[in-house]
């Protein structure tokens, strides 16, 4: 991936004010073809506020959301879906007690075709299943039975459903929303692995991460949130992480970069 990809995903002076604070303040943002995009920032940045912006589970004050150049107005998180953006939030929302196959389709289930389908909405549990299965095996996810209820599964094997999920069926971008939080060094490895996936697949990728080596190891760009506003996009290849957290915090201004670290 190179900066001059396409830009596919824009905002520009996103405002979001809840009484007298300011969560989003003219905040701008740019996801280019075929990244991982990584969005950095202290607490109160107002990176959660920008995610359920881009989301649409919040709709801003001010300013506008662009998808392939065209303008976009969600009215909430199905609008968002509708034109191609999954997200997986940190809390998965995966049905435990249910399969995989079964949370891999929750909300989006197959009906059978003819009347049992349309009149009795009866669920086609074998093309689920079939479909399930493809789906695991091209983002090359190691589960052995598609069939096996999700609380069987470990936090990271979990974590790869819902990745998975959103996958299957994002057609423009899957964010993310600190999937490997909680997990072992072991399980964070095989998200990392399996998000880096769905970008070589072609999808483009938002990470909202706190976990800076993680940033480090899969981030084409980063983008720095700080006071409600995007303060630098930075190339992580020449930029060390120090100075990263620097600018994040407010101790580095951007000016104070090298030329190459801009991305």
């Amino acid at each position: 991936m190179h900066t001059a990809a396409p830009i596919v995903f824009k905002a520009t002076g996103l405002t979001k004010r809840y009484g007298q604070v300011t969560a989003l303040d003219g905040a701008d943002f740019e996801l280019r073809a075929g990244e991982i995009l990584a969005v950095i920032g202290d607490n109160g940045a107002g990176k959660s506020s920008l995610i359920k912006c881009l989301s649409g589970a919040t709709i801003p004050d001010e300013g506008s959301i662009e998808l392939d150049g065209k303008l976009l107005k969600f009215r909430g998180p199905i609008d968002a879906r509708r034109h191609g953006i999954e997200t997986v939030y940190q809390d998965l929302a995966v049905a435990p007690a249910m399969s995989i196959a079964e949370n891999l389709f929750l909300g989006r289930e197959m009906l059978r075709d003819g009347i049992w389908g349309s009149l009795f909405r009866s669920l086609d549990k074998k093309r689920m299943l079939a479909e399930a299965v493809s789906r695991m095996n091209d983002l090359k996810v190691g589960i052995r039975s598609m069939t096996q209820a999700v609380e069987t599964l470990s936090g990271g094997q979990r974590q790869c459903v819902a990745v998975a999920r959103a996958a299957a069926f994002a057609r423009h971008v899957v964010i993310m929303d600190e999937p490997t939080a909680a997990l072992g060094v072991k399980e964070g490895n095989m998200v990392l692995e399996l998000i880096r996936r769905v970008r070589d697949k072609g999808l483009p990728v938002i990470l909202i991460s706190h976990n800076m080596p993680h940033v480090f190891e899969v981030a084409d760009r980063i983008h720095i949130q700080r006071l409600g506003k995007r303060a630098a996009v930075v190339n992580p290849k020449a930029i060390s992480m120090s100075d990263t957290v620097a600018i994040m915090t407010g101790a580095k201004s951007p000016d104070e970069l090298p030329e190459a670290a801009h991305a």
